[in-house]
């Protein structure tokens, strides 16, 4: 990847200093004052938007309606309900694995901050859960993906109409996907530490799948988009192994049930599993960074010194994006945005950021600060750091746009979803069939139903954004976008 950092820093130089110039790198002057609470009542909305299967009665989207209700009918299992990850009809298991552990993170590190707003997060985990033990019900077997990725792509329909292939994809003894299977155990085992005192019953079965579904993703190793290869590729394919989420899944079944073995597993296999490989990605297909982090904090409570090496990793990933850093590993556009190549940079933007926010916290608890080289980064640093983000995302840009959907007077218009894009069916009760839905798809005109909450992939590297459905790598949104978001409004919603 291009190294482009943003500001050069010579020589030695206070924190304060340091600060100042990441202050100073928007093209505008930052505005201030956003209202974080409105922000994360809309960013937990956008959830019920991507509600899959029969709405419950406390439904808040109106423009949504029941959908894909016979899924799973064809292997005789119930497989309704989960969320469609983004734009489109498509239940894929890897991603909403992936959003359900970041949505339970948020809970766990920043529940305290969310206020009324704690009991939808709370919900929002819930419908991924409910989802995430049925897939799981059968013992070695994981429904991993539910839906024709190629059929879907193929129609703009409304998941209300739609009557593309449902077909079922799942990993078992003889096709094995560590990677889903163990970011499924990685949610269940976070998940059960949301619902420890609100549900014990409920926590208690949370935690036993999760140690079964973490026993099979061990026993039988893989990569999902091998045997599965033609169905999950390109829209959710393992390119980075299947190894980081066996220690994610770890990880989190060490936090959630404090049993030795956990422990015993993380420690001998750190090298083995390639602990330290790319320590400065973090989303749905490299957990590397979040594993880091989230063992750092034992370490930094003076309780696990055998994991400090893991901590050594976190201040690498920590020094490895910082802003002005010559051997930077992400790209800054011009107005102070992260960027990393590829589609959909908003995961990217929100991930990193929760695990920046995340980070300073565990430090401040134990007064340390992360040394790079002769610089310093404090936990001050850090928040301000993500806050940058933060703010960017709600419209402290070059273009004064709030990337996300309903906040702020300006934002997108005509996101990359099917949903939203097409008239509801309580405006249009006709069915719109496949190649029906194409004109709506290609009109300038906006989004009848306005999806509020919705984060969209957000600008590129020059922090120009075409506001545009064809555009989907920008303007399309995504679960895994809005989840670390989430916590990330939460603790600026109670330290603005």
């Amino acid at each position: 990847m291009a190294r482009k950092p943003l500001i050069t820093f010579l020589g030695n130089f206070r924190v304060t200093a340091f600060l100042l110039l990441l202050l100073l790198t928007s093209s505008e002057v930052i505005g201030g004052g956003h209202d974080y609470h409105d922000a994360l009542r809309k960013s937990i909305l956008f959830f019920e938007g991507q509600r899959s299967g029969k709405l419950p009665p406390d439904q808040r989207v109106k423009w949504r309606r029941d959908s894909a209700l016979h899924d799973g009918s064809s292997v005789g299992r119930d497989l309704t309900g989960g969320y469609y990850d983004a734009g489109d009809n498509i239940k894929f298991g890897f991603p909403m694995a992936f959003t359900t552990t970041l949505l339970s993170w948020s809970i766990i590190d920043f529940g305290r901050n969310m206020g009324p707003e704690l009991k939808n997060a709370v919900k929002a985990v819930k419908w991924a859960t409910d989802y995430l033990l049925k897939v799981t019900a059968v013992p070695n077997v994981v429904y991993v993906q539910l839906g024709d990725a190629y059929s879907d792509h193929n129609c703009w329909e409304r998941p209300e109409d739609m009557d593309t292939l449902r077909t079922v994809y799942k990993i078992d003894g003889s096709h094995p996907g560590s990677d889903v299977a163990g970011e499924t155990a990685a949610a269940l085992a976070a998940a059960s530490i949301v619902f420890r005192s609100r549900d014990p019953a409920y926590s208690r079965l949370l935690l036993n799948r999760a140690v079964r579904v973490f026993d099979f993703a061990d026993s039988h190793r893989g990569a999902y988009s091998g045997s599965l290869h033609s169905a999950v590729c390109p829209f959710y394919c393992d390119v980075n192994g299947y190894q980081d989420e066996l220690l994610w899944g770890a990880v989190w079944l060490h936090k959630a049930s404090r049993r030795r073995r956990y422990r015993e597993y993380i420690v001998k296999n750190e090298v083995i599993l390639h602990a330290g490989d790319t320590i400065n990605e973090f989303g749905w297909d490299n957990k590397h960074a979040g594993i880091n982090v989230l063992i750092s904090k034992e370490v930094l409570m003076g309780r696990a010194e055998y994991f400090e090496s893991f901590k050594h990793n976190a201040d690498g990933f920590i020094c490895s994006i910082l802003p002005g850093i010559s051997h930077s590993q992400v790209q800054y556009s011009p107005g102070g945005l992260i960027f990393k190549a590829g589609g959909s940079n908003m995961q990217h933007v929100t991930s990193l950021s929760f695990l920046f926010l995340a980070y300073s916290n565990y430090l401040s608890h134990a007064n340390k600060a992360v040394p790079c080289g002769e610089k310093t980064a404090s936990p001050a640093l850090l928040k301000q750091l993500a806050k940058r983000q933060v703010d960017y995302i709600l419209g402290d840009n070059p273009l004064r746009m709030s990337y996300m959907v309903g906040y702020g007077p300006r934002y997108p218009q005509r996101i990359h979803h099917r949903g939203s894009s097409l008239p509801s069916v309580r405006a249009h009760p006709a069915r719109i069939r496949c190649k029906e839905g194409s004109r709506y798809f290609l009109s300038p005109d906006a989004n009848p139903n306005v999806h509020v909450g919705a984060v969209v992939g957000g600008p590129n590297v020059t922090d120009a954004f075409p506001d545009s459905r064809p555009f989907f790598q920008e303007s399309e949104p995504t679960t895994y976008i809005n989840a670390p978001l989430v916590g990330l409004l939460a603790y600026f919603s109670a330290h603005p």
